[in-house]
């Protein structure tokens, strides 16, 4: 099973004139992110990140949407 984890974007930077590098943040975990799947994400963007890229840019809604899905998620499984 493959999952990805909305995260917001807190700075962007060209490593390289071919790869465009992120800080995200998830929760207040700040990881480096490729943005070569989404050259437009922006500081304040939230991206849809998997193995360290990101594959889409979403909105506050969905993102806070997504993650309120996963805590359900995890509190189900607790109970199990």
């Amino acid at each position: 099973m493959c999952l990805a984890v909305p995260g917001k974007v807190l700075s962007v930077e060209n490593k390289n004139e071919d790869l465009k590098m992120a800080k995200v943040s998830f929760g207040g975990i700040v990881k480096e992110v490729c943005l070569d799947f989404t050259p437009e994400a922006q500081p304040g963007d939230y991206v849809l990140v998997h193995v360290g890229f990101a594959l889409n840019v979403m909105n506050e809604e969905e993102a806070n949407e997504t993650l309120k899905l996963f805590a359900e998620l995890a509190e189900a499984d607790e109970r199990l």
